[in-house]
């Protein structure tokens, strides 16, 4: 009886897992190893603040869900200690947070992740990490519309100007 409650616990887990990959919009592997108890626990309040779930995982648990979840593509990168980190509202902020990380501890290596159900690897999510934030792009677009109507209020306010000189 004892086995069948640890299969059960297993495979609950395994399911929980498989619904956050499966919910989630990015997803991000790593290698922690190295790490001491102070750098995960500032690491760990970082992503929390960001709302991003991180958890360290058996690579076969990773691997059932990733299955269960048809992200087998994935298992690559599920080899020695992974940690693993959930984002379900910002496709960057977990990316970002890992890579700004990992600048300053050379200890963690980003392995791979899933963003919005595809499976990049490592330097696909360092290159995702490096962009702006949806803000700054956001504040970037705003600028590129707003540059003409600027340009074009300046030149109506010129030729204003020309007019008052030479009335």
């Amino acid at each position: 009886m004892a086995n069948a409650k640890v299969i059960q616990a297993k495979q609950d887990a395994v399911d929980v897992v498989t619904g956050k990959l499966q919910n989630s919009i990015s997803t991000v592997v790593a290698d922690y190893r190295g790490l001491n108890v102070s750098q995960v626990t500032e690491l760990r309040k970082q992503l929390r603040e960001a709302g991003v779930d991180f958890q360290v995982l058996k690579n076969t648990l990773l691997r059932r869900a990733t299955a269960a979840a048809e992200l087998t593509d994935l298992d690559a990168v599920l080899t020695g200690p992974t940690a693993i980190a959930f984002s379900e509202t910002d496709a960057v902020v977990a990316a970002k947070i890992l890579n700004d990380f990992a600048k300053k501890n050379d200890a963690l290596k980003l392995k791979g992740g899933v963003v919005e159900g595809r499976v990049i690897d490592a330097d696909q999510l360092k290159a995702l990490a490096e962009l702006p934030s949806r803000e700054g792009l956001l504040s970037m677009l705003l600028s590129v519309l707003q540059a003409p109507i600027r340009n074009f209020a300046l030149a109506v306010k010129a030729v204003a100007e020309k007019e008052e000189q030479s009335a």
